[in-house]
């Protein structure tokens, strides 16, 4: 029963452990930009916190410059706002197309564009400004993320996207099989492990009490 006990309890801790290793990570990945008519279009902008413990408040805004206005910094337009937990499309050239995409914690902040259309390509920029609160100290801190996006009619095949996809499911089931060979591989060992411990008590308690007591004593010439 104790090894039992005991194999459930090491076999808890490494499950533990585990999934330790793999709680959600935030990793800063580009943006897609390439859209297609009619089609949705995320805009990905990942802005990672090096310290989430920190008490910080996050305001987000991106801004939109069409492709015949790129190089003039007046044509560029206010098209999205997310504040306190609340989001807006500011300027009406998306017609309430812009669907906020972004996690809980406002490390992912990215919006959806639905019913993608030919005035859609250009500049966006996603600005996220933050405020951190190290207890009565204030740190503003202001990341900022640019995507070229290009409209087609059809979808173009991207060969390397796919390869990387299959590589990662791949990968993620090769380290499913090996976590459990590794699991198989520890509960035999502890188990075999207490199988001798309990066959030297066994042994133990079979010698009589008598040798026990007096042992022989070494034969001297």
């Amino acid at each position: 029963m104790v090894t039992l006990q005991r194999v459930q309890l090491q076999t808890l801790l490494l499950l533990l452990f585990v999934v330790h290793l793999s709680r959600p990570v935030c990793v800063d990945v580009a943006s897609d930009t390439e859209a297609v008519l009619g089609n949705n279009m995320r805009l990905t902008c990942i802005s990672c916190l090096k310290r989430e413990e920190v008490k910080s408040t996050t305001t987000v805004n991106w801004y939109f410059t069409s492709k015949e206005n790129e190089n003039s910094t007046s044509s560029r337009i206010h098209i999205y706002k997310h504040e306190k937990g609340t989001s807006e499309s500011v300027d009406g050239h998306f017609n309430g197309r812009l669907v906020w995409n972004g996690s809980q914690d406002l490390q992912d902040v990215s919006i959806w564009i639905v019913n993608v259309s030919e005035s859609d390509r250009g500049f966006y920029e996603c600005y996220v400004h933050r405020q951190f609160d190290f207890g009565g100290f204030i740190y503003d801190s202001l990341t900022n993320k640019n995507i070229t996006l290009t409209v087609k009619e059809k979808a173009s095949n991207d060969t390397t996207a796919i390869y990387s996809e299959i590589m990662m499911y791949v990968l993620l089931v090769f380290l499913t099989l090996w976590l459990l060979v590794e699991m198989v591989y520890c509960y035999r060992k502890i188990s075999k492990s207490d199988e001798q411990a309990q066959d030297t008590a066994t042994n133990y308690l079979a010698v009589p009490s008598e040798q026990k007591d007096n042992p022989v004593a070494p034969v001297t010439e």
